[in-house]
């Protein structure tokens, strides 16, 4: 394990005796996925700095393990012509991806200054939305036709591998109009005979992915087949790209990311994921204000019911001090439930179809939760305040807040699934707020209706 602190320290005192040949041999001694935990930790003079040492093909493979907007800065603090050349090195989706985080005028600079072909490759890239799987496909892939022999096809492999520093998973077989017709692994070729047609050793029942098609299906058909790659294809079934698998990791940890912003009611559709952390304050508060005011309307709606008891309140004070104790429980065994079902929905081990056998299961697991806190803050209650009354009350809201609050929790993402929302945003605090409203109603009612009256 490096220790990036240590690292950092002794760039800086190489930079400050101005030894540019040590600084070069220091920085193209660690791997691309190390130096951009380094890159993190320098100020942006001196990452810059560090960058204009790498060569070419260090700075572009650097490029894929740093966030959008380090790219973005070093990228526009570099020559023009030298960003170009790094962008030319990156994979198409990789350079479509930098591209697409910069302003359009500074993007389209770039795309005049790319070779041709490369800069139509990402231009078409960029058309897609970048959530699916035209936005995220590499369009260069490694084609051959079904008439072709199996020693051709190692030959053409040969050839095209070296010039076009393509990704080799699969080989596919299409058309003369590029309609994707089979699949070939290389295992298959290299262990079939030289002399067999492509035709005869293909795959034709393929599992594609449409240009269309989002990032949570990507996801789930990756996670079904576990294959390497998946080949892209539009309307008419031309080949447009693959997805590899690690495309589809970075794709899991921006939706995992995604969903633990969304449970927490941080809303990442108007603001982009890096800028919450680290870019603009103002963006941050954006994306945090919305659902604190949704949650301020909840509790002053819970308030509105705590008034509504007031006289409850007058005639028995102490009940009060159990309103944080029913809440907290409350809110927390109905996270559990919310959580367990969006990962579910997510995984694709929870379905809509199973629906009523997951409520019903969580409601006696809420029940049998619910009776054992209830019962043992009833025995408490009881212990601390010599009243047997109070002590029962409370510990039978207890047990109804928290099934109440399980019931709640379970349906709520399915509900949601059913219209199309995402589930996340069923761990966000207006479930909790709604938790609140009717524990506390429930409370007082119990209060209300059992206590109050022997007084």
């Amino acid at each position: 394990m490096l220790n990036i602190s240590n690292i950092v320290d002794r760039i800086r005192e190489i930079m400050e005796d101005d030894t540019f040949e040590q600084l070069k041999e220091e920085l193209d001694s660690y791997h691309e996925a190390d130096l951009a935990d380094i890159f993190q930790e320098l100020k942006p003079e001196e990452r810059l700095q560090c960058f204009k040492m790498l060569d070419l093909e260090k700075a572009a493979d650097l490029m894929e393990y740093l966030p959008p907007q380090i790219q973005v800065e070093l990228l526009g603090e570099i020559d023009e012509d030298v960003a170009s050349r790094i962008l030319t090195k990156l994979p198409h989706d990789a350079a479509a991806d930098v591209l697409g985080d910069m302003e359009d005028d500074e993007s389209e600079t770039y795309l005049d200054k790319l070779p041709h072909k490369f800069s139509e490759e990402v231009r078409e890239l960029l058309t897609y939305n970048e959530d699916t799987a035209g936005g995220i496909m590499n369009p260069v892939v490694l084609t051959v036709n079904s008439d072709m022999s199996v020693l051709d096809v190692l030959n053409h492999i040969r050839c095209k591998a070296e010039q076009d520093n393509m990704e080799l998973y699969y080989v596919y077989v299409v058309d003369k109009q590029k309609h994707l017709l089979g699949v070939v692994s290389l295992r298959k070729l290299l262990t079939s005979p030289i002399n067999q047609k492509v035709e005869d050793i293909m795959i034709s029942d393929i599992v594609k992915l449409h240009v269309d098609d989002y990032s949570d299906y990507i996801i789930d058909e990756f996670m079904k087949y576990q294959y390497n790659a998946l080949p892209v294809v539009d309307l008419y079934n031309r080949l447009k790209g693959m997805i590899t698998w690690d495309d589809v990791h970075d794709l899991f940890e921006e939706e995992t990311t995604e969903e633990i912003y969304q449970s927490s009611g941080i809303s990442t559709e108007v603001v982009d994921e890096d800028e919450i952390l680290s870019g603009n304050i103002f963006n941050a508060i954006r994306a945090r204000t919305p659902w604190l005011f949704i949650t301020l309307l909840g509790e002053f709606v819970a308030v509105n019911v705590a008034h509504y008891f007031d006289h409850t309140l007058e005639a028995l004070p102490i009940v009060a001090i159990f309103m944080p104790l029913l809440a907290g429980l409350g809110g927390n065994i109905g996270t559990q439930s919310i959580t367990l079902m969006v990962r579910g929905l997510s995984t694709g081990q929870i379905t809509l179809s199973s629906a009523f056998h997951h409520m019903m299961r969580e409601m006696f697991v809420g029940l049998c939760i619910g009776g054992f806190f209830g019962l043992l803050v009833t025995l408490v209650t009881w212990g601390w305040q010599h009243n047997v009354e109070l002590g029962i009350v409370v510990g039978v809201a207890m047990a109804i807040n928290m099934t109440m609050a399980t019931v709640i929790g379970t349906f709520t993402p399915f509900a949601l699934k059913s219209m199309k929302v995402d589930p996340a945003v069923a761990s966000g605090p207006v479930i909790a707020t709604t938790i609140d409203v009717l524990g506390l109603a429930i409370y007082f009612t119990l209060v209300s209706t059992y206590l109050v009256k022997v007084i």
